[in-house]
């Protein structure tokens, strides 16, 4: 009898159960010091935040949708480097650079302007070709709209769409490139949740978004990221971070794997304020209080 009894509780612990409840996660402790922050900005603030090993997270607002501005780039770049494993394309694959796009209105045909765009480089290679890693590089780090629709228009809206709901992020809506005036006119935007940005970046930072190598690649990328007055402003000086913002008009995002001891993903989306320097101090702000309180 005896015998049987620990025969049964080895066979319980190889299959995972072993009668205990798993230790559900910590919620952090800054939550009413960010909840306060959030009130007082006037602004419509969603965080969302979970450390790697699982046991703290932070989510206010975490499902409430917002215009995704450039945060949707991040999914056009897993969906990329998807191709690339799958041998559909490569990263030194050369792509004609072109500026005509076609409305998912009506299919009619408009261009992107250089000055509304955050980088003019990208144009001068118009009638010229450059690389799908090349332009992804772009696209990420110096947030190039016009590679961001040379890539989707590459590799197809649809598989992109299907590749974020197998990584059960449906939170993040791709419908569309970026700049489509008429599409924006009638509200059909890409949307996003603080959540769903937060499950596409744990799965990169776990090397779960595609295989391990390429998402290392990703993060790379990421780490080159020019643009740091948000979620990085918030850290101590040197801490690595790999993230992508998103910023129109009285809308600014971040969204990041923060490493460290103990790395975490954060995201936080801000909309209702009218000037970049103070939805970008608010991030860092919220950053530096959810920061102390995992470290």
């Amino acid at each position: 009898m005896e015998l049987r009894k620990y025969a049964v509780l080895g066979l319980l612990i190889a299959c995972g159960v072993s009668g205990l409840r798993a230790v559900p996660a910590r919620e952090l402790r800054a939550r009413s010091a960010v909840e306060r922050l959030i009130g007082a900005s006037g602004a419509e603030v969603a965080v969302a935040l979970r450390t790697l090993d699982g046991r703290d997270e932070l989510f206010i607002a975490a499902d409430q949708s917002f215009h995704a501005a450039s945060s949707m780039k991040i999914p056009v770049m897993i969906e990329l480097f998807a191709q690339v494993q799958a041998g559909k394309v490569r990263l030194d694959e050369p792509l004609a650079v072109k500026n005509e796009f076609r409305s998912i209105v009506d299919a009619s045909v408009y261009q992107l302007d250089a000055a509304d765009d955050s980088d003019p480089e990208v144009y001068k290679a118009v009638g010229q070709t450059m690389t799908l890693g090349r332009l992804c590089e772009a696209m990420i780090t110096v947030s190039s709209n016009l590679a961001t629709n040379l890539l989707i228009d590459k590799l197809g809206v649809e598989n992109i769409r299907r590749t974020v709901h197998s990584l059960h992020a449906d939170g993040m809506q791709v419908r569309r490139g970026v700049e489509d005036g008429k599409a924006f006119a009638q509200g059909i935007n890409n949307t996003t949740t603080a959540r769903a940005l937060l499950i596409l970046l744990e799965a990169v930072a776990k090397s779960e978004a595609v295989d391990p190598a390429s998402s290392h690649a990703m993060v790379e990328i990421l780490k080159r990221q020019k643009f740091n007055e948000a979620i990085p402003a918030g850290l101590p000086s040197g801490t690595p971070v790999a993230h992508k913002t998103g910023e129109i008009t009285k809308i600014h995002h971040d969204a990041a794997i923060v490493y460290g001891p103990r790395t975490y993903v954060l995201v936080i989306l801000v909309r209702g304020l009218a000037e970049k320097e103070s939805s970008a101090a608010l991030i860092a702000e919220i950053t530096k209080l959810v920061h102390q309180d995992i470290q």
